[in-house]
Order: structure tokens, then sequence, then C-alpha cells
């Protein structure tokens, strides 16, 4: 009876989690792309246009550790609630400048600045829930469906819908991305269980630096976890180097109208989604190591394709093999992390894994807009190609199917 019940609540929370996912994934997709155009409005500047995508990101490399540290010692379902609600007040704000006309630049910056800083509490906090909300059979099913909301509707239908309401006006995209945040605050309620990291009141006897320093530790001193977070740092550095680079490579190179260019990026949206759906099966059928590995081979071929061919199809199905092979990455590498990783530690282990991943993405864009300058496109992404193929060789090496099938932590 008792596992029927956990098995009750474990799909329950599930289908929160996935929702809550999808909802204010949603809703920052739309964020990232009506910002920006917002500023296009009020100014011809690209750099200080490209300023307001800044803010969105920036806290990723300024509070990533600390943040770690709260979600460790507070309860995480608050930590969210709290995101959602600082979220709620952020675009309320912008929404009523809006309405009267008294939207400003700086008034852009400081709101992408805190939605970033809120983005930033809820990813961490949203990261290590799964562990105490899904038993260990259904974790990776959990994982695969959260790892498949967050790419599915962060980086294509977000900005897809978002496209869509700016068209209709600045306050309808704002509107609607206040909404689901509302939304999403709302669903986590009958999310099921108890999610504070340590018994209430009892405080942690080590100063902020020496917990960061501990989140550190527990990723490098593990070979596992070590390879995974370097390995992540040259993938989302090809992500960086190929979102930044084929807006240009789409027009010039390619020559591809407004529809063609839709459909190249809906292809990384299909492949996170289709990765979502068969991680299981690929796992089954290819185990996890194989299954890891695609994504090396994937993102290699999706910043190989535009220096092979102009091909639409060509470079969309590498697209597509990127979008699917970075789900499965991510659902194997946190399914993982939380059989290696003490819960007390999770939220800082999540911070500092997620620094090296997001923290690459704008030293990519930035290396290969250099490299594309001195070498040429073709060149910058070739170059990209051969560094994603390297990592096979350390992969094969230390993620053995011993290492990648381990005991959960005892805690």
């Amino acid at each position: 009876m008792v596992d029927v019940l956990k098995a009750d609540r474990s799909g329950r929370n599930t289908a929160v989690l996935v929702s809550f996912t999808a909802i204010t994934n949603l809703a920052d997709g739309v964020t990232k792309m009506a910002l920006p155009l917002m500023a296009a409005r009020l100014t011809d500047s690209p750099a200080q246009v490209a300023g307001v995508g800044l803010t969105l990101t920036l806290p990723w490399l300024l509070i990533a550790l600390h943040v770690g540290v709260l979600v460790d010692r507070f309860d995480r379902r608050l930590l969210l609630w709290l995101a959602d609600a600082a979220r709620i007040l952020v675009v309320a704000g912008l929404l009523a400048l809006t309405l009267t006309g008294g939207v400003t630049l700086p008034a852009l910056y400081a709101g992408g600045l805190a939605l970033g800083i809120a983005e930033v509490v809820a990813l961490t906090s949203a990261a290590t829930l799964v562990p105490a909300a899904v038993a260990p059979a259904g974790r990776e099913r959990a994982n695969a469906w959260v790892a498949g909301a967050e790419t599915v509707c962060n980086e294509f239908c977000g900005p897809f819908v978002g496209g869509l309401l700016i068209a209709a006006g600045s306050a309808a995209a704002l509107g609607w991305t206040g909404a689901g945040y509302l939304i999403g605050t709302v669903v986590l309620v009958f999310l099921a269980g108890r999610f504070r990291p340590r018994p209430a009141g009892e405080r942690p006897d080590a100063t902020v630096n020496q917990r960061i320093a501990e989140g550190l530790r527990c990723l490098w001193q593990q070979p596992l976890l070590r390879l995974m977070a370097l390995a992540l740092s040259v993938l989302s550095a090809c992500w960086g180097a190929w979102l930044a680079l084929i807006p240009l490579v789409a027009t010039r190179l390619m020559g591809l109208d407004a529809s063609e260019y839709g459909f190249l990026l809906s292809a990384l949206g299909a492949g996170g989604l289709v990765g979502a759906l068969t991680v299981t099966t690929v796992n089954r059928l290819l185990g996890r190591r194989w299954a890891m590995l695609a994504d090396l081979i994937g993102t290699a071929a999706m910043v190989a394709a535009p220096v092979l061919t102009t091909d639409l199809w060509i470079v969309g199905l590498g697209a597509f093999l990127g979008g699917m092979g970075g789900t499965l990455w991510t659902v194997n590498s946190r399914t993982l992390s939380q059989r290696l990783v003490d819960p007390g530690v999770l939220g800082r282990y999540n911070a500092a894994a997620r620094l090296f991943s997001w923290g690459a993405m704008p030293l990519g864009a930035g290396l290969v807009g250099l490299l594309a300058e001195w070498l040429g496109i073709r060149a910058a992404f070739a170059l990209f190609a051969v560094a994603a193929l390297l990592v096979v060789v350390p992969f094969l090496k230390i993620a053995t199917p011993a290492a990648l099938d381990p005991p959960p932590h005892p805690a």
C-alpha cells in the first residue's frame, strides 16, 4: 500500500513539475524575445539593445554559486514561489510603464536584471526538487519530461510565441508573461512533500564561501561529475557559437527567407522534444553511455553542417540532432547527479554545473565572432566541431558503463 501511495505521489509530482517548468519557461522565452525588441524601438544602438539581452543572462555568471547556497539552506518550493512573485512584480511594473508610455532603457535594464536573478533562483531550485518529489524508479522519466519542457518551451516555443505577441503589442507580451508566472505559482500548490534540505531551525556551521567551496569540491573531486562539467562547457560553447552566427549563416550563406529560417530554428525544438520522448527507450536499447555520446556527435553535426553545405534540409538535420542530443545529455546527467550528490549539497552542485554551461554560452558566442572575423564563418564553425569531437576520447575513457551506473548516494 505504501509503495502504491509513493507511486501515486510521484506521478502527480512529476505532472506538477513538468507543468510548472513548461509554463514558466514559456514565459521566460517570451521575455527574452520581448525585452530586446522593446529596446530596439527605443534606440538604434546595437550595443544598447544587446545590453538588455545581457542583463537576462549575466546573473548566471555573477550569482549562480551564491544562489546554490541559498537553495541548500531554505525550502526549495518557497524559493520558487518567491522567484515567481518577483517576476510578476517586475512584469507588472514594465506593463504599467508600457501602458503609460514611460518605458525607458534604464527600466528595461533594471527589469531584465531582476528577471535574470529570479530565473537563476527558479531554475536552480527546480533542478533540486526531483529527488525529493519523485521516487527513484520514476526519476529518469521525470527528468526527461522536465528537460524536454525546458528545451522546447524556453528555446523554441517561447521565442516563437514572443514574436507573435510582440507583434500584437508590448502590453500583450508582458500581460501574457505575467499570467504565465502567476499560473506557475498556483501549480506549485499541488506539489506534495517537504522540500527543506535540512531540518527546520538547523543552521549551517560554515561561511557562505566555505559552502560554495564545498559545492565546487563535490563537482571537481568526482571524475565523472568533473568530466560532465568540462564536456558541457565545450558543448554549451558550441551552442552559443551556433546561436550567435546562425542568423548570419541563414541570410548570407543560405539565402533563407523568414519561413525557412523559422523551420531551421524549429528543428532544434523538435529534436529536443524527440529526445525527451525517447530517452528511456534509447537508454534501454543502447545504454546511458551511448545515449550521452550521441550529444557529442549531435553537437558536432550541428556546427559542422553549415561548414559542409548550405542545403536547408541538411543544416536542419544537424540542428535536429543537436537538439535531440542535448536533451539526452541533460536527462542522463541530471539523473546521475541526483544519484551521486548528497541532497544537502545538490543546490550548490547544480549552481556550479550551470555556471559551467550557461557561462560557456556567451564565451562561445564571443569567440566564434572573433574567429569568423579572422578566418571566416565556415572555418570558425569547423573549429567548434573539432572541439566537440575532441571530447569523445576523454568521455569514453572516464564514462565507463560502471561509472554511469553508480549506487544511489547513501543520504
